[in-house]
């Protein structure tokens, strides 16, 4: 199957890595400089000096960091943009060899995309475990067959420090704030992302419980709606004065939060391996590299709580995974 990949302007692209053709290309290229080389004293020296530091590079093709190459294409809910991006890619490429290349969205759109081949991936890490059974059985395309619950993180209210609403934030009920006029909140679809729907629950259950009508308002509006992996910045930026995180989240961005007392609401992320995967050696070695020590590590400084060992729903689990991973 042909891998389709988003454009460079795509913003939901991350780290993309060079394509195969590109390498191929790149990699003749050399072949054709080496070769006419060898009749050049000195140009010889000069092109085996300029390719000497690409080949020893960390996460480089033929790196013997961890004997792997290529790129691993993983498709991951927008929550985890900062951790992905900032720690566990760049550390992944190190480690391994292969290269990190990351595609963030809300979670249930990138399950639509991939069951409707709009885009592929070698691995899927969603915000909700209810979001896989979307991809799972013949109907479905056959693109989840299992899936490992790997960690969780409370739904919090983040906010820019620099508001003029940041110290009632911090001083006044997060219910009643949100309802003060000129305020700018900032939330994800309820319809395609577990976050959104998470935060739909939070407002509607304090409207009832705290009879502020005014939440059900905000709930039942879409101004305030926005993609998942453009709010982080939205609100750094000041464009928003409030914004519904997951801690780990706002952790990895650096965005203070406060809880949302009376909710106890919470993201619970799965990874699998994709069937149909480009490269399922690749694949597995980043699902075994984000829940082994490495990644672990790197969750648990941003805040996640994590299962250990990841209970799995369904079966056929790769054998080079079952050392990391329990069945139920």
């Amino acid at each position: 199957m042909r891998r389709l990949r988003p454009s460079a302007s795509d913003p939901g692209a991350h780290r993309r890595g060079p394509s195969r053709h590109q390498r191929a290309v790149v990699g003749l290229a050399l072949a054709g400089l080496a070769a006419a080389a060898s009749g050049c004293g000195s140009s010889t020296s000069t092109t085996a000096a300029t390719a000497a530091p690409a080949a020893s590079a960390p996460g480089a093709a033929g790196s013997t960091a961890g004997g792997g190459s290529g790129p691993v294409d993983v498709l991951y809910a927008g929550s985890l943009v900062s951790a992905m991006t900032k720690q566990i890619g760049p550390a992944f490429d190190a480690a391994t060899g292969y290269t990190f290349t990351g595609f963030s969205g809300d979670s249930s759109s990138l399950a639509a995309s991939i069951r409707g081949k709009i885009r592929q991936g070698d691995v899927f890490i969603s915000a909700s475990p209810t979001v896989n059974t979307t991809l799972e059985g013949a109907a479905n395309g056959d693109w989840v067959s299992w899936y490992a619950s790997f960690a969780s993180t409370p739904l919090v209210l983040g906010y820019n420090p620099k508001s003029k609403f940041a110290s009632d934030v911090k001083s006044k009920p997060w219910y009643q704030v949100l309802t003060e006029p000129g305020i700018l909140v900032g939330r994800t679809d309820p319809s395609t992302d577990p976050k959104g729907k998470l935060t739909a629950t939070a407002l509607e259950t304090a409207a009832v419980g705290h009879a502020a009508p005014g939440l059900k308002s905000i709930a039942a509006s879409t101004s305030d709606v926005y993609p998942e992996d453009t709010l982080v910045g939205r609100l750094q930026s000041g464009q928003l004065d409030v914004g519904f995180f997951y801690a780990a989240e706002a952790k990895a961005a650096g965005i203070p939060t406060v809880p949302l007392t009376g909710e106890t609401l919470s993201a619970a992320y799965t990874i699998t391996v994709l069937n149909h995967a480009a490269d399922e050696k690749a694949a597995e070695a980043f699902v075994a590299y984000l829940l082994g020590a490495g990644g672990a590590s790197m969750l648990n400084s941003d805040g996640f709580t994590l299962r250990a060992p990841p209970p799995v729903s369904g079966t056929g689990v790769p054998a080079g995974l079952r050392g990391v991973l329990s069945q139920r």
